[in-house]
């Protein structure tokens, strides 16, 4: 396993981790995902630690708390062998404080957490979505408490804007506060949308981008074909409208390239789509949401070799979309010379 630099960090983290969404789900939306209980989580978490996938990702709303209770199982006596991430922010109640970042919220939410992993610290911790009604210094103060507490030892963010992440940046800057370290981004072959504008940030304010949902909400397992129907075991049954829009077109066109590689390298369509974002810049770890051993076996296989250049550039063509303004003009002036492979459209 290789293992590289979160952002502008020493934190260390495997190239591909593990996402516990499919652990003890529950519900419309998570109950498709996966029901791994603590003893198919523990086998999991085997899998991963033997083949050196030491981080694992989760959040408070993955199935009200279960995620964080049953990966807290799953990882009971090896807590020294393991990176723990986890996320708060996405409301999971209806009280009035039951969602955002405000200091009490944070201050419960770590808490909860800490005591749903059976921990007391948690590696990463990363704020779901922005809040607006919560001033940047009251969040960033306040996880400067927890840092200083020794609860959290890095934090980051998902599902951010980029100027919102630079207010906070700045903020930490002025403050002397800890800043954000990790980015946890959608990015795909069928969704680039990343590289607008998130991708250079990450590369000039030196944040690692842990890649969410690598295989397009499960359109790139192999499973989806022009002309056929979706498989009735297909999570995309259940859960396509929860996730993000994808053109027919594009899809299949992507997925054919994928199809054409999977003959010349004897690889799988999902290790070949994983592999794919590996090489690309700024990202630290992709996460795997495998929901059973067979899932996972295939795409720890996404390691160990490398596509080259020509079959990138298959990829790359594509998967092509044309920027949005401002980023479209741009990409195209030497200040993208050193995000190389270059960006899409």
């Amino acid at each position: 396993m290789d293992y590289r630099p979160l952002g502008r960090s020493g934190l260390k983290v495997p190239a591909l981790s593990f996402g516990a969404g499919t652990f003890g789900g529950t519900g419309p939306l998570f109950g498709h995902w996966g029901t791994a209980d603590a003893t198919e989580a523990r086998r999991l978490v085997d899998i991963c630690l033997d083949a050196g996938v030491n981080l694992f990702d989760t959040a408070d709303v993955y199935s009200d708390g279960a995620s964080e209770r049953v990966l807290g199982e799953a990882i009971r006596g090896r807590r020294d062998k393991v990176l723990i991430s986890t996320k708060a922010g996405l409301p999971t109640g209806e009280g009035p404080n039951e969602a955002g970042t405000s200091r009490p919220r944070l201050l419960r939410a770590v808490d909860e957490a800490l005591v749903r992993l059976g921990t007391d610290y948690i590696d990463l911790f990363q704020l779901h979505a922005f809040d607006a009604a919560t001033p940047v210094e009251e969040v960033l103060s306040t996880l400067d408490t927890l840092i200083r507490a020794g609860k959290l030892r890095y934090i980051g963010v998902s599902n951010f804007a980029g100027w919102q992440i630079m207010k906070a940046l700045a903020a930490s800057e002025r403050h002397g506060w800890p800043r954000y370290v990790a980015n946890q981004v959608y990015y795909s072959l069928v969704g680039r949308d990343y590289e607008w504008e998130l991708m250079p940030l990450g590369a000039d304010q030196g944040l690692g981008a842990l890649v969410w949902s690598p295989l397009g909400w499960g359109r790139l397992t192999g499973k989806v074909r022009r002309g056929a129907s979706l498989p009735a075991g297909s999570r995309l049954n259940a859960t396509a409208e929860f996730g993000p829009p994808v053109e027919e077109e594009r899809l299949y066109r992507i997925v054919d390239v994928l199809d054409e590689l999977a003959g010349e390298t004897g690889r799988s369509v999902p290790q070949i789509a994983i592999n794919w974002l590996l090489q690309r810049p700024t990202v630290a770890s992709v996460i795997l949401g495998a929901r059973n051993e067979a899932q996972l076996i295939d795409n720890l296989g996404a390691v160990g070799w490398a596509l080259d250049a020509g079959q990138i550039a298959r990829l790359d063509a594509a998967s092509a979309v044309t920027a949005p303004y401002p980023a479209f003009p741009y990409r195209r002036q030497a200040g993208f010379a050193r995000l190389d492979p270059p960006m899409a459209g």
